[in-house]
């Protein structure tokens, strides 16, 4: 197997399976790929086109093609050298519905079900309604009312001989143990006897083969006849009322509830703020194994080669389970095939990390899956000159704060509200903290949810790591930021709660407490607290204040430090530096199945920023044309001021490189991608509509400005504008995707490519960056290779990106030392445009490489109808090279001719003929 070189993620769903990816390796192969990157592929919800909501974790999904068509995808690989690198998903799986035979067994047991620690439920709830019970928020309006409506009803699975109520969509099995409830009112004594049999169970062990009694017993007509009858007398718009069945559930292990009750009822954890993923507790040996039973299999039978995790911020311990999962994982290396033979097994983590955060290297994982590099070029990418007029335009129009205080504000409005029930429970266990000491057993539950409201609003980073010797190093300065903070945003009778927070959370050591309930309890703190901040943070920043903000939507996207406008070419050199030092295997990314908007949407963004001026003018121009597009509700315009300017830079960002404004049938179908993208704004914002109270009457009106902008004959003025507009960014945003392509490729950690992505990609947030991919035009393409005078000529069909990127990926394959474990050197750069200019070198003891690109060029396109700044633009421009690299002849890209140097390379040689370039040291090309 090839080394790990670069990887190609793929979203695997009905439509797009294990075959389908196995008739694409040899274009994976040719691209230049080494691993595949697998979304999820254990069994999901029926119809899932994500793979997060796992139902059983036994097995393939069989609506992928199941075990079998993942051995031929692998098999497939292993003719072409490559691997794969699975997705999975250890902190929740799917609940609700009908399909999790776990969740399914729990609701029918409830403590006594094996699966009840599986779980992570608070069973002893302070709310003595749901003492012992498990809260199902479900339901599709208040329990009484749809109790009383019949629509949920009580049914017979006569194949598998139980009891269940049914919702839509989600089942709810009866305990069996009150079968005895349902048959005595059979009127059949085979099935009254059998009822009481059920009602002897303690335990779910001997259950099986009674379900399998009844089911036999049920194909008999007369004991048919017989459940119907004991069904009849607990329909609740029968002769009996809802009470019948309202007393059999009652007697169950959950109750049932609106979805509504969610936010502030709920007594287990979730994947955020949706109900129908339910956290599991995989630091619980039994539930660990148990959920990667199938996974350790597959990595002993040599069928994959590394593992991606997902939401690792979410697990109880992620310090204790990565350092886990790598004893596991390194005790079954030996285990597998020779063919299938691997030194090292990478594990990465998805972590989004903060400003100034660094992964925790004690952690034995191989790195992140790349948002902070995502990050860092978008950063690169902006020029610091456009920040206070962009700024200025934003918050003169919208009336919004700035994004520090807008991030606040949506923290607290999801504590409030989605949130509600895991505050409380945090609060909760810090109440019981406080009682466990004499000298804090004052704390009034009203003070303590103060404190911890403002501690996690001003909290910086996604969360800590507090463990039993407290708070780690790395993550100290957060932690008192974050006090500090709320400190300021507190009045001063708050003050001592937050110092006792401050010691209770890891401040103090949990094992330097006596042994026994306090111990327990602050350790059951520290663990809810940091399981706070982190759904708390993704819900405010990502769900939320993205959608609230906009200076530069380029700048909002996920593991982006969005109040960060801009920064200098020295601090990519340091982050590269750093990353090669810590993390050199670290994923590299530019898109994910999770980003805002497209890598390349993002990149002709960004050039907004050097041309601010000039966008201001664009947005007060069209705002007058579009007057009378817009609607007066009674709440104000529609759409407001801040809606109307993400609707503009959403245009700019993602209109299609092809589409014309005369252009019906196109226009139609990006009309189609805008709604869908506007709704989800809209309602993500949580300011004027939201998903949990859609303002229908808003949204109608937005989508009516939106559409009429697009699609009506009478604002073919404005329709020309944008797109005129559009196509004076397509130039200096294609350099820039391409000059992010080529960092992506050359810096220090692995690259990752999205599907799809090897050609321009300028989609918008799921699902429109899930759209089927168009394979046989890429693999067309990519068979033509194309001199590069023709690529730039028909830039806009993205032969050009592909091209570039199986070039880059060749030179990596062919020298993957000096890629995965070079030096970095950054190069200085001299001359009348050295502040347009990035470059480094890659260098071992026997091979170089020199990477040039332009940043913040726009002024030197001008008015270029390809991205290629013209060569006698540089002027005197230089890349001064080091003793190390000067006298060689260099191989660049596309070029056959090598390029000689001594101690400058000049940026009209090097950029002549190319946007961006990568140059080798033809001795150590020859040699590979």
């Amino acid at each position: 197997m090839n080394a790990l070189t670069a990887t190609l993620r793929l979203q695997f769903h009905a439509e797009f399976t294990l075959d389908d990816a196995q008739a694409l390796v040899p274009y994976f192969a040719r691209l230049g790929i080494s691993h595949l990157y697998a979304s999820p592929l254990l069994e999901a919800q029926p119809g899932s086109r994500h793979g997060y909501d796992v139902v059983d974790p036994s097995r393939i999904s069989p609506a992928l093609g199941g075990e079998a068509a993942l051995e031929r995808l692998v098999t497939a690989l292993r003719q072409h050298g490559m691997g794969l690198i699975l997705d999975i998903v250890s902190n929740h799986m799917a609940v609700g519905g009908a399909h999790n035979p776990w969740w399914q067994e729990l609701l029918a047991w409830g403590r006594r079900s094996p699966y009840s620690e599986f779980f992570d439920i608070q069973w002893h709830s302070p709310d003595p309604l749901l003492e012992g019970q498990l809260l199902l928020p479900f339901l599709s309006s208040d329990y009484g009312a749809v109790l009383q409506a019949g629509e949920i009803p009580l049914r017979f699975d006569a194949e598998r001989g139980r009891f269940q109520v049914e919702h839509y969509q989600h089942r709810f099995p009866i305990c069996p143990a009150d079968y005895a409830r349902i048959l005595k009112h059979s009127g059949q004594p085979l099935l009254i006897e059998l009822g009481q049999r059920f009602a002897a169970l303690s335990g779910p062990q001997a259950a099986p083969v009674l379900h399998r009694e009844l089911a036999a017993l049920a194909r008999q007509a007369h004991a048919a006849l017989g459940i119907d009858q004991a069904l009849a007398y607990f329909d609740a718009q029968g002769v009996h009322g809802y009470q019948p069945l309202h007393h059999l559930l009652e007697r169950q292990p959950y109750r049932l509830a609106s979805w509504r009750t969610a936010a502030d009822d709920i007594n287990w954890r979730r994947f955020f703020d949706v109900n129908e993923l339910g956290g599991l507790r995989v630091e619980r040996p039994v539930v660990f194994e148990a959920t990667h039973a199938k996974v350790f299999e597959l990595i002993e039978r040599g069928l994959i080669d590394g593992l991606r995790i997902d939401h690792i911020d979410g697990l109880a311990d992620p310090r204790g389970y990565c350092r886990k999962l790598r004893r596991r994982v390194n005790g079954l290396l030996a285990q597998r095939p020779l063919s299938a033979a691997l030194e090292h097994f990478p594990i990465y983590v998805e972590k989004i990390l903060g400003p100034g955060e660094q992964l925790h290297r004690d952690w034995q994982v191989d790195g992140t899956t790349g948002y902070e590099f995502m990050d860092q070029v978008s950063l690169l990418q902006h020029d610091p000159a456009g920040e206070a007029e962009l700024s200025a335009l934003w918050h003169d129009l919208s009336e919004r704060p700035a994004f520090a205080e807008e991030l606040r504000l949506a923290r607290q409005q999801v504590l409030n509200a989605g949130l509600a029930g895991d505050f409380e429970s945090v609060a909760q266990a810090l109440l019981q903290v406080a009682r466990d000491d004499l000298m804090s057993r004052d704390l009034t539950l009203g003070a303590i949810r103060r404190a911890l409201q403002a501690l996690v609003e001003h909290y910086p980073v996604y969360r800590t790591y507090i463990n039993a010797c407290g708070r780690p190093a790395e993550d100290e300065g957060f932690f008192q930021q974050a006090l500090a903070d709320a400190r300021s945003h507190l009045g001063e009778a708050d003050w001592p709660v937050l110092d006792y927070l401050q010691r209770w959370l890891g401040g103090e050591p949990w094992r330097q407490v006596p042994a026994g309930r306090p111990r327990k309890h602050r350790r059951h703190a520290c663990v809810r607290f940091q399981q706070l901040t982190s759904p708390t943070a993704a819900k405010a920043v990502e769900d939320t204040a993205f959608y609230r903000s906009a200076v530069l939507l380029s700048r909002n996207d996920v593991g982006f430090a969005a109040e960060r406008f801009s920064a200098p070419a020295e601090a990519f050199h340091a982050q590269n530096a750093q990353r090669l030092a810590s993390f050199p295997d670290n994923l590299l990314t530019t898109a994910t199945h999770d980003h805002k908007r497209g890598e390349d949407t993002r990149a002709r963004l960004a050039a907004l920023s050097e041309r601010s001026h000039w966008y201001c003018a664009r947005i007060e121009h069209w705002r007058e044309l579009a007057g009378p597009l817009r609607s007066s509700l009674p709440d104000g315009d529609a759409p407001s001021p801040a809606d109307e300017m993400l609707l503009y830079q959403t245009l700019l960002g993602s209109w299609p490189p092809t589409l014309r404004s005369d252009d019906a049938a196109g226009l139609a179908a990006y009309a189609e991608r805008l709604r869908q993208w506007q709704q989800k704004a809209l309602r993500e914002a949580k300011l004027r509509s939201s998903w949990s109270a859609p303002n229908d009457i808003y949204e109608g009106a937005c989508a009516a400005y939106s559409d009429a902008l697009l699609l009506d004959a009478q604002c073919q003025q404005l329709r020309q504008s944008v797109a005129s507009a559009v196509h004076s960014l397509a130039c200096p945003g294609a350099l820039n995707s391409l000059a992010q392509c080529l960092l992506r490729m050359t810096a220090p950690g692995v690259p990752d490519l999205y599907q799809g992505n090897e050609c321009w990609d300028f989609s918008l947030v799921d699902p429109d960056n899930r759209r089927p991919v168009d394979y046989p035009a890429r693999r067309a393409a990519l068979d033509e290779r194309h001199a590069i005078g023709q690529l730039l000529a028909n830039w806009q069909d993205g032969r050009l990106k592909q091209a570039l990127i199986a070039q880059v990926l060749e030179r990596r394959r062919q020298l993957p030392e000096l890629f995965l474990r070079g030096d970095y050197l950054p190069l200085e750069v001299r001359g009348k445009h050295a502040d347009k200019v990035l470059a480094f070198a890659r260098v071992n003891d026997e091979q170089r490489a020199i990477i040039v690109v332009p940043r913040l060029a726009c002024d030197l396109l001008g008015a270029a109808s390809q991205p290629l700044i013209p060569a006698q633009n540089w002027d005197d421009t230089c890349v001064l090279l080091p003793f190390t690299l000067t006298t060689a002849n260099w191989t660049g890209l596309f070029e056959q001719g090598a390029v000689t140097t001594s101690k400058e390379l000049w940026l009209g040689t090097a950029l002549k003929a190319v946007p961006v370039n990568l140059f080798i040291d033809s001795v150590a090309l020859s040699g590979a």
